[in-house]
């Protein structure tokens, strides 16, 4: 690949980062009920290779394509190329309680990342992705006819905005060509702001506005390791694991309640909490283990078990994180698996035997539950790579299609349609030069 379509492809990639966060900071990165609750709603890990499988990724090795699942697999790679990953999508969502139905589109990004060999059989990667996003607005009359003699209309809202993000740095090293090591170091940072409003519509009572922002930073470390044992000259078997650890929340957590009407206003409430200091609030910590099959270079086969246990997070009852006493943090479970296949990548007349064709499914129980019951999501996902200038630079199109509660409880039902796109670059950047 010459240098100046690679150059021509980076600029074309950086330029598209930077309209992704623009617009990101410019509208709301989700928009769902369920990001009210907790640290909002927890965004899908990996690229947009993953995700189009259903997102396995713990026993996954391909050197096409970085793995942000497992540090581990950073070293499944050409050992002299600069690799780029970045993607993009859009969330299309309805939402249905009783008789009441919703939509939302949003746009968000999905990941940037880098890779580059160390020394030998080790590697690197740097990125950034979002850990999860805040974004309601609902609102409703109340219907109590008591109340309402008493004192006229009541109207109630409620809306929130922000995003987590994650910013990670991960090294991993290979020994005797099948077992790799991999350490990842995650810092996480961002701003998620929540507000309550109940208006009057008689002006001789006063309206109430009760509101949190929380400023959060944290730091934590995943591990994760890989073993390929080969099967004859062209089958291999992969076995994976990773483990990130618990991370405390630091920053601080603004939280006031305000009375303002025609006649008078006051603050009624305020206080400036130091997270770490004066509360104690957690992200879990996640164990997760995969397996994979594969044909090495056409088809491959995975699946993955993830598990955190949020019940010790101190979310349940704290302040800027629990916005209904219905909300009590649980264990998140997830169940992922997906398929790739390439018809011929060696095929040198028809195009599309180059193509990676991908199809997967997941299970996943939320980190919360409403009114003791669980939240659960079910989806398929599939999607295509399509190769540009050589097989390994490529533009992958995803699609994800799945439901998430149920119309029973206190649950909203929530369907969606969410369209990724991703883009990986590869070059050999260390390639010492035989001539002048």
């Amino acid at each position: 690949m010459s240098r100046r379509i690679l150059n021509s492809w980076f600029l074309t990639a950086l330029l598209s980062v930077c309209a992704a966060f623009n617009a990101h900071g410019q509208a709301a990165g989700t928009y769902t009920p369920y990001s009210m609750y907790g640290v909002g709603d927890l965004s899908q890990p990996g690229s947009a290779y993953s995700k189009t499988m259903g997102g396995v990724g713990v026993a996954v090795r391909n050197n096409r394509y970085i793995n942000l699942i497992n540090p581990a697999a950073v070293t499944a790679r050409d050992s002299l190329a600069f690799m780029t990953d970045f993607s993009v999508f859009n969330d299309n969502k309805i939402f249905r309680q009783g008789e009441i139905k919703s939509a939302s589109n949003t746009f968000n990004i999905g990941d940037l990342a880098m890779s580059f060999p160390i020394w030998r059989s080790s590697a690197m990667m740097v990125g950034i992705m979002p850990y999860s996003d805040t974004g309601f607005d609902y609102g409703f009359r109340y219907a109590d006819p008591d109340l309402i003699g008493r004192t006229g209309n009541i109207d109630y809202s409620a809306t929130g905005s922000g995003s987590i993000y994650k910013a990670f740095a991960a090294a991993g090293v290979t020994f005797f060509r099948r077992l790799s090591l991999g350490v990842q170091w995650n810092t996480y940072f961002g701003q998620i702001t929540k507000t309550f409003y109940t208006d009057f519509a008689d002006a001789s009572y006063n309206s109430i506005r009760n509101g949190t922002t929380g400023s959060i930073t944290g730091n934590n470390f995943k591990f994760g390791l890989q073993y390929e044992q080969p099967l004859g000259t062209k089958h291999s078997l992969t076995v994976g694991a990773t483990y990130s650890t618990p991370t405390k929340l630091t920053g601080t957590m603004e939280s006031s309640r305000f009375s303002g009407g025609s006649a008078s206003s006051d603050t009624l409430y305020y206080k400036l909490d130091q997270l770490g200091k004066d509360s104690q609030v957690y992200l879990a910590g996640e164990m997760a283990v995969g397996i994979s099959f594969q044909e090495r270079g056409r088809w491959m086969v995975s699946f993955d078990y993830t598990r955190s246990d949020w019940r010790s997070s101190g979310l349940d009852g704290a302040r800027g994180f629990t916005a209904s006493s219905i909300f009590a943090a649980s264990v998140a479970e997830t169940y992922r698996v997906g398929f790739e296949i390439v018809p011929n990548i060696n095929d040198i007349r028809y195009y599309m035997n180059h193509v990676a064709y991908r199809l997967g499914g997941y299970h996943k129980k939320e980190y919360f539950l409403l009114n003791g019951q669980p939240v659960t999501a079910t989806g398929i996902t599939l999607g295509f790579t399509f190769p540009i200038v050589n097989r390994y630079n490529g533009l992958t199109v995803g699609v994800d299609l799945g439901q998430r509660g149920s119309l029973t409880g206190e649950q909203i039902r929530e369907r969606y349609i969410n369209v990724s796109l991703g883009f990986n670059l590869f070059d050999i950047w260390f390639r010492k030069m035989q001539y002048n």
